[in-house]
């Protein structure tokens, strides 16, 4: 038996699953590494964005762009603690002289740099 053919009259092509041929109706699509970010915003989508999500879908960008949209953010998110970290002089020195205060502080550096990604990316 084929895995796969493609019907000559209507040019849509069929795919073996399990003993059923189903028909390869959206475009295949390329495979990305899709982190927390991308998760959390294609939950958004898929709620608030209905349209867009089903744009996505059917013309076979979704993961790309749930792709760009977790990279974007998480780049976002290094460079937001990064620069709360060097505004409140939260270092390396800090982290030596007293651990739980940096570790307070840190947390909190990251819950607000949270917050704040969360507030662009889910838009």
């Amino acid at each position: 038996m084929k895995e796969h053919y493609i019907n000559e009259k209507t040019g849509i092509g069929y795919t073996l699953r399990g003993d059923y041929y189903l028909p390869d109706l959206l475009p295949a699509e390329e495979e990305h590494e899709i982190g927390i970010w991308g998760q959390r915003y294609l939950r958004f989508i898929k709620k608030h964005r209905k349209i867009l999500y089903t744009n996505l879908l059917t013309s076979g960008v979704l993961n790309k762009h749930l792709a760009e949209a977790d990279t974007r953010a998480q780049t976002m998110l290094n460079d937001l603690i990064k620069k709360f970290a060097e505004q409140e002089g939260v270092n390396e020195v800090l982290k030596e002289q007293n651990q739980m205060e940096w570790v307070g502080k840190m947390n909190n550096i990251r819950n607000r740099a949270v917050e704040i990604v969360l507030d662009e990316i889910m838009k």
